[in-house]
C-alpha cells in the first residue's frame, strides 16, 4: 500500500522534469516472482577489509536471499536505479533495491517516490510541515514538496545489491 503524502493549492498541479543524471527507478519486479535459485555457501568467517588474516573457509551453512531480505513478502519489488543522485546512499546507477511497500515511511528513510507521477529515489524527509526528498549526492538538488505537488511514498528501500565489479 502506498503512502500518499499530498499537498493541496488553488492553481493546480504543477509538473516536475527530473534533473539529468537524477537517480530515478527505471524497471521493477515482485520480488516474490524472482526465483531465489539454489541455497549460496555460508561463511561465518569475517572478512578484513584491511590486513588480511589467516581466515577460516569453513562453510557453516546456506544462505538464503530471500529469507535474508524479506524478499519473499507480496509487499516487495525489486526495481534498478539508474543516475547518480544518491551515490552518497551506497547507491548507483544500474543497482538492484528491494522496495517494501508495507513499511510506513519514516524521516530519514530512503524511499522510492512519485512526485507527480515520476518515480525517484531519494532520502525521505519530514520536518514538522516541511516535506522533502534530499539527493545524496551534492551534485543533485534535493526536491522540496511544494503546494500543488503530489508526492506519493511507492516503498522504502530495504536492501540494495550492487555489482562489485561495476556491471549492471
Amino acid at each position: 500500500m502506498p503512502f500518499p503524502l499530498t499537498t493541496h493549492s488553488g492553481d493546480g498541479a504543477s509538473s516536475r522534469v527530473a534533473t539529468p543524471g537524477e537517480l530515478v527507478v527505471t524497471a521493477y519486479v515482485p520480488a516474490s516472482e524472482v526465483s531465489p535459485g539454489p541455497p549460496l555457501p555460508l561463511v561465518l568467517s569475517r572478512v578484513s577489509a584491511g590486513f588480511p588474516s589467516p581466515a577460516d573457509d569453513y562453510v557453516e551453512g546456506h544462505l538464503d536471499m530471500h529469507e535474508l531480505t524479506g524478499a519473499l513478502s507480496p509487499s516487495c519489488y525489486w526495481m534498478q536505479a539508474e543516475g547518480e543522485s544518491m551515490t552518497g546512499a551506497g547507491i548507483l546507477s544500474g543497482d538492484r533495491l528491494l522496495v517494501d511497500r508495507a513499511i510506513e515511511p519514516a524521516s530519514g528513510d530512503v524511499v522510492v517516490a512519485a512526485i507527480d507521477g515520476e518515480l525517484t529515489v531519494k532520502r525521505f524527509l519530514r520536518q514538522g510541515t516541511r516535506t522533502a526528498l534530499l539527493a545524496a549526492n551534492p551534485n543533485y538538488p534535493s526536491i522540496e514538496l511544494c503546494e500543488g505537488q503530489e508526492l506519493v511514498v511507492w516503498g522504502v528501500v530495504t536492501f540494495v545489491l550492487h555489482n562489485a565489479r561495476g556491471r549492471s
